[in-house]
């Protein structure tokens, strides 16, 4: 199995999410601000999956621990740490998610719903300064984006590691044996 460069990949996601220095010091900026109605997006976030029925089978008998870290990690989002440890969470994250067989487009899907939460909240919060409230939703939209850019990138790694092990399984080749040669031919 591959190491991990988590400085690398939060590098990576950040530039291409757009999570500025600028930006996070909008998200920390707007902490106190936006940190009394997490629970109501977690809220209707949870409200809203209940209705999709594929969805179902993933909540049944867990909706409130799931509501609980849901709230945790929307909190993260506005205390100011995006750096290697927010990313190996989110890396985290998507390694449950595949265990779970959670489909991939629902950690797409989830980010929508957040992100539409988010901007009723920014809507309310920011209703006399528009430019802080754009300002606020492009940051979110860069966190939402970098945690799933991390989240992907996890899913995909453990995906395959688990189609591998799968393989290896089947055939009776020994890791030690696929890694030979794989680093062989990778020549």
């Amino acid at each position: 199995m591959q190491e991990i460069d988590f400085k690398t990949l939060t590098s990576y996601a950040k530039q291409f999410s757009q999570l500025t220095e600028e930006r996070e010091a909008i998200l920390k900026n707007a902490e106190k601000k936006i940190k009394p109605h997490i629970s109501l997006v977690t809220d209707e976030f949870y409200a809203v999956l209940l209705t999709i029925d594929n969805a179902k089978p993933y909540l049944e008998g867990k909706v409130e621990s799931l509501k609980e870290a849901h709230f945790n990690w929307l909190n993260s989002l506005f205390d100011g740490n995006y750096g290697e440890d927010y990313t190996k969470g989110m890396y985290h994250v998507g390694d449950i998610h595949v265990k779970v067989n959670l489909p991939v487009e629902f950690m797409a899907g989830a980010m929508s719903l957040i992100a539409g939460e988010f901007m009723k909240v920014t809507a309310n919060v920011f209703a006399d300064d528009p430019e802080a409230q754009l300002e606020l939703n492009g940051a979110i939209n860069a966190i939402l984006g970098f945690s799933l850019m991390v989240m992907q990138e996890s899913y995909q790694a453990s995906a395959l590691a688990s189609e591998l092990d799968k393989f290896l399984k089947i055939s009776g080749i020994s890791r030690v044996l696929f890694n030979n040669m794989a680093k062989a031919y990778s020549l």
